[in-house]
């Protein structure tokens, strides 16, 4: 059997942050259907609440704000932060003391007409996972957002402020509802990094990525092992049979499923091998960027796996994974037949 090591691309990297786009709106709708509001917007809650620990602080200093007043950094650091996986934010100053953000349609992570099945409590735990935790990071306990209006609602965007109070808020307080509220003005320019395009695919790659890195880790915590593998391998089989023939376009490769699903690891940065056997293939997989596979449960694996299993699906190929890296493997192997 002759290995060949396939090299990551510009191409792999943007149809990626189609396909995990698509996965994560496809898991947000596939809780509220099958397991109800409630649970699905605990998920949401924590993987907002999970992101913010892992990314507000260093982000902060990487786009160089750790000078401005809390609530503009605030403020300032949704636009900067979202404008690199092309979503678009705006910024509307009015005091140091309160400064406030427009996430307007069409809404990234509520693409299409998901909007009309995402339900406000999911918009809600959003804000408390994220918005709602700034201050107590930041060792600000005056510091609150203040929603205004919502996507979720069939209001004119996501649209609030973040607050310096001259008190210190209760938990309950950190994050508040005030339809109704308008911005003092329009939107300030504010410069956003320029990519080129290769650089923007990388990007918008890691914008996508990073959403899974965190539900999928988050849906296993709060609905447990059994409840996550049943959603997250039913969405991913029919996110990957949906959403087929748009990612192997943008992946632009000839040949056989196996060659394409290695572009596709490759394109993670992580270090694949494919060999052809007859009109089959067997894939090697020697590291796993996108999660830590000896702190992730198993259910994690078999949920993103389900992606391909519907890619195989739609090409009446039989996927089997043989060896897991999460397992003890020195990595993981599938073989498609």
């Amino acid at each position: 059997m002759v290995w060949s090591e396939v090299q990551e691309s510009p191409a792999a990297w943007s149809a990626l942050g189609e396909l995990y786009h698509r996965y994560l709106t496809g898991l947000l709708l596939g809780m509220v259907t099958r397991v109800g509001v409630e649970p699905a917007a605990r998920v949401v809650f924590r993987t907002f609440r999970n992101q913010h620990l892992e990314a507000f602080m260093p982000g902060l200093e990487k786009l160089g704000l750790t000078n401005e007043p809390d609530a503009v950094a605030c403020a300032k650091y949704h636009v900067l932060s979202n404008s690199l996986g092309g979503v678009h934010v705006e910024w509307i100053p009015e005091t140091d003391k309160k400064s406030w953000v427009r996430y307007s349609p069409p809404r990234w992570i509520f693409d299409g007409t998901a909007v009309c099945g995402i339900p406000t409590e999911l918009s809600r735990a959003m804000l408390r996972g994220w918005h709602g935790h700034n201050g107590v990071t930041l060792g600000n306990p005056r510091l609150g957002f203040v929603a205004t209006s919502q996507t979720t609602d069939g209001q004119p965007g996501l649209v609030g402020y973040y607050i310096e109070e001259d008190r210190d808020l209760d938990p309950d307080d950190r994050v508040r509802f005030r339809p109704g509220e308008r911005p003092p003005g329009p939107a300030a320019d504010l410069p956003s990094p320029s990519w080129d395009p290769v650089r923007l695919a990388k990007v918008e790659r890691n914008y996508a990525m990073n959403y899974i890195h965190t539900i999928l880790p988050a849906m296993t915590e709060e609905l447990g092992p059994g409840t996550t593998r049943s959603v997250a391998s039913v969405v991913g089989r029919q996110i990957g049979m949906q959403f087929h023939s748009t990612v192997m376009e943008m992946l632009g490769v000839d040949g056989n499923l196996g060659l394409r699903l290695g572009h596709l690891l490759a394109g993670h940065g992580d270090r694949c091998e494919v060999a052809q056997v007859g009109d089959g293939a067997h894939v090697k997989l020697h590291s796993w960027r996108l999660f830590n596979p000896l702190s992730v449960d198993a259910v994690v694996f078999d949920g993103w796996n389900a992606l391909w299993e519907g890619f195989a699906l739609m090409e009446e190929r039989i996927l089997s994974v043989t060896q897991r890296l999460d397992r003890g493997a020195s990595h993981f192997k599938w073989v498609i037949s």
